[in-house]
């Protein structure tokens, strides 16, 4: 039962109560959003250089080059 006034049974008027429910809506995604990027910059931050990878260090790459140009005195075995 609202009035003619615009105002509903307890004499509050709604319209403000709706556009503080929307403003508090809007904030809490945004609050969440934000949380949820700086969570991922922790993550990839704290992550960075972890994976594994199978190259020589600078320094055993020159031994290594240099060692493939020796010629091999075994004997070369072919595989058909």
């Amino acid at each position: 039962p609202r009035s003619s006034s615009g105002t509903d049974h307890l004499g509050l008027n709604p319209a403000p109560l709706s556009a503080f429910s929307l403003v508090v809506v809007i904030t809490l995604v945004f609050l969440t959003l934000l949380t949820v990027l700086v969570v991922i910059i922790i993550y990839l931050y704290r992550n960075k250089g972890s994976y594994l990878t199978y190259e020589q260090p600078a320094a055993e790459a020159n031994m290594s080059v240099q060692m493939e140009d020796a010629p091999s005195k075994e004997k070369e075995e072919y595989f058909i």
